[in-house]
C-alpha cells in the first residue's frame, strides 16, 4: 500500500471544490486530473441565489402588509381565509405526493433493470476489463477498517486493474492509526485530505477523484457489503449502454434488519426505495437522486459534470440531478450493496436530519433559476423533480401541524378548526389521512415482500411513528440550514454498532 504525501500550492489554500489541495499517489508524482468548475449557481456554498433571496423577501412582506392591512382596517382577505388557502394547498400537495409515490411503486414491475446472469458475465474475461478505481471515504472509522479492507480484497475483479484509493482526513489520528496496524494488497492507496474547506464526504472525493487512473469508478462507504461481481456487472451494463448513460446505481439493502424496531423500519423504507421507486423513476426515466454509495461513473464524465458539490451533505442526490439537467442518464442495476442500519435512535435522527437537510439545499440549489431548470429538464423531470425532493421533503416539516390539529378536533370536536376547512378541503382532507397512510403503508409492505423481509410487514402497522421521527429529524435539519455555522456541517453516522445480526423472531 503506498501513502500519498501532500502537494499544496504556494499561492496558499483554495477552497473551491476544483482546486483543493489535493493528495498524489505512487513514487513517480503526476499532475493531478482536471475536475471542470461547479458553477457557483449550483453550489451550496450559498442558502439562495439573489433572486431567490429577493423573491422571498417580497413575498414575506407582502403578505405581513396584507394581514397588517387587515388587523389595523378590517380590510382585505381574513386571517381565516388564508389559513384556508394555506390548509388547501397543503392537502392538494398530499395528494398529489402520494399519488406520485404510488404510481412509482406500482409501476416499477415493468422497469427495465439491468440485470446480468453469471453467464453474461463470461463475456468479459480478465484481459479485456478496463482499469477501476474505488473510492473510499473514512472518518473515524478504525473499529471497521479490518472488515471493510477484507471485503474490498475479496472483489471479484484483478487486484493488478483495481485502484482503491482510502481517503482520510489528516488529523483523523484513529483511521491512520488502524491502518498503520493492517497490511492491504498493492491495490491499495491512502490518499491524506486536507483540513481546507468543508469536512465533508463529497470534498474527500473529489481529492480522490484526481487520483482516479480507472476508467470507470465507484464509490463505498465504510460499513458496505457489495457483492462481489459487482464491479464486473457495472463494466458489462457500461460496455452495453449509450455513452448518455454515466452513471449506474446498483441497489443497497441492510444486513441487519432484525436488530429492532427502528431497523426493521429503515430496512423496509431501503427495500421500497431501491426495489421499487427508483425502479419506476428508472421506468419513465425521470431524474433518479443517487444513493450515497454503489454508484459507478464513467470517470471522465463525471470530471466534466464538475464532480461532487463539497457544500452539498447530500451530494449524491444533486449530482443525480445535475446528470439529467446535463442530458445525461443514470441507470438501476440488479446487484446489491449491503449495509449497516442505524439501530441507536440518536445515530438516526443525526444521520437522517444530514439527509433532509441536504434534500432542502439541493431542492433550493436547483430552483434558483426555475426556468432553466425546466428547459434543461423538461416537463415531467421538471415537475418529477419537485414531487421527489421538494414537496416530499416539506411534507415532513407540516405533518405535525396537521397531527395537531387532529388532536384537537378529537379533543374539542370542530369548534376550533372548522372554519379553517370547507367542505371540499375536509372530505379531501380526511381521505388522504386514511386511504393515503393506508396506501404508503401498503407500500412498504411490497417493498418488504420484494426483499423477503416477511417478518418486518407486521412492523409497518407502527409506521406513523416513524415518520414521526422524520420530522423531528426535519426540524432538526431545517434548523442548521438556518444556521451559517451548521450548514454545511457534517453528522457523522456512527458504523459498527451492530456485531451480529440476530434471528428474526
Amino acid at each position: 500500500m503506498t501513502t500519498a504525501p501532500i502537494r499544496r500550492r504556494s499561492d496558499g489554500p483554495d477552497t473551491s471544490p476544483n482546486h483543493s489541495s489535493v493528495a498524489t499517489l505512487g513514487t513517480t508524482v503526476a499532475d493531478p486530473a482536471e475536475i471542470a468548475e461547479l458553477p457557483d449557481r449550483l453550489s451550496g456554498r450559498r442558502l439562495l441565489g439573489t433572486g431567490q433571496a429577493y423573491g422571498m423577501a417580497a413575498v414575506l412582506l407582502a403578505v405581513v402588509g396584507v394581514l397588517g392591512w387587515h388587523a389595523v382596517t378590517g380590510g382585505g382577505p381574513s386571517f381565516t381565509w388564508w389559513g384556508r388557502l394555506f390548509i388547501a394547498l397543503i392537502t392538494v400537495v398530499y395528494v398529489v405526493v402520494i399519488g406520485f409515490k404510488l404510481a412509482l411503486v406500482f409501476g416499477a414491475g415493468g422497469a427495465p433493470v439491468l440485470r446480468f446472469e453469471p453467464e453474461d458475465l463470461g463475456a468479459l474475461p480478465d484481459s479485456v476489463l478496463p482499469g477501476y478505481t474505488i473510492l473510499v471515504p473514512l472518518h473515524r472509522e478504525g473499529a471497521v477498517l479490518p472488515h471493510l479492507l477484507s471485503r474490498l480484497a475479496d472483489l471479484d475483479y484483478p487486484a493488478d486493474r483495481l485502484q482503491i484509493l482510502l481517503l482520510i482526513e489528516e488529523d483523523d489520528d484513529e483511521t491512520k492509526g488502524a491502518l498503520a496496524k493492517l497490511t492491504p494488497g498493492p491495490q491499495f492507496h491512502t490518499v491524506i485530505i486536507p483540513p481546507e474547506g468543508p469536512r465533508t464526504k463529497p470534498k474527500a472525493c473529489n481529492v480522490g477523484l484526481r487520483q482516479a487512473t480507472g476508467e470507470f469508478c465507484v464509490i463505498f462507504d465504510a460499513e458496505d457489503r457489495p457483492e462481489r461481481d459487482q464491479l464486473r456487472k457495472a463494466v458489462l451494463a457500461f460496455r452495453t449502454m449509450p455513452d448518455r448513460v454515466v452513471c449506474i446505481q446498483a441497489e443497497l439493502q441492510y444486513w441487519n434488519p432484525w436488530t429492532n424496531w427502528l431497523t426493521q423500519c429503515f430496512a423496509a423504507e431501503y427495500a421500497t426505495n431501491f426495489s421499487l421507486s427508483l425502479r419506476g423513476l428508472d421506468r419513465h426515466r425521470l431524474a433518479i437522486p443517487l444513493g450515497g454509495t454503489s454508484n459507478h461513473f464513467r470517470t471522465d464524465a463525471l470530471r466534466r459534470l464538475g464532480a461532487w458539490d463539497p457544500y452539498n451533505v447530500t451530494e449524491d442526490a444533486d449530482l443525480g440531478i445535475r446528470i439529467a439537467r446535463r442530458g445525461w442518464d443514470v441507470r438501476m442495476m440488479v446487484s446489491v450493496t449491503e449495509e449497516e442500519a442505524n439501530s441507536h435512535l440518536g445515530n438516526w435522527i443525526r444521520q437522517r436530519s444530514r439527509w433532509i437537510k441536504g434534500y432542502y439545499q439541493t431542492w433550493l440549489v436547483h430552483m434558483r433559476n426555475p426556468w432553466l431548470l425546466w428547459r434543461e429538464l423538461g416537463t415531467r423531470r421538471f415537475l418529477a423533480f419537485h414531487l421527489t425532493l421538494g414537496f416530499s421533503t416539506f411534507t415532513t416539516l407540516v405533518n405535525p401541524l396537521f397531527w395537531a390539529m387532529t388532536m384537537l378536533y378529537f379533543a374539542t370536536g370542530t369548534r376550533y378548526i372548522a372554519g379553517l376547512f370547507p367542505a371540499p378541503v375536509l372530505y379531501l382532507g380526511m381521505a388522504t389521512m386514511v386511504l393515503g397512510n393506508l396506501m404508503m403503508c401498503y407500500c412498504l409492505m411490497t417493498g418488504c415482500m420484494e426483499r423477503g423481509l416477511h417478518r418486518a410487514v407486521r412492523a409497518m402497522l407502527t409506521v406513523p411513528l416513524y415518520w414521526g421521527l422524520m420530522s423531528i429529524a426535519s426540524y432538526k435539519a431545517f434548523l442548521q440550514l438556518l444556521r451559517p455555522s451548521r450548514r454545511h456541517y457534517w453528522e457523522l453516522t456512527v458504523h459498527g454498532l451492530v456485531e451480529q445480526e440476530p434471528e428474526p423472531e
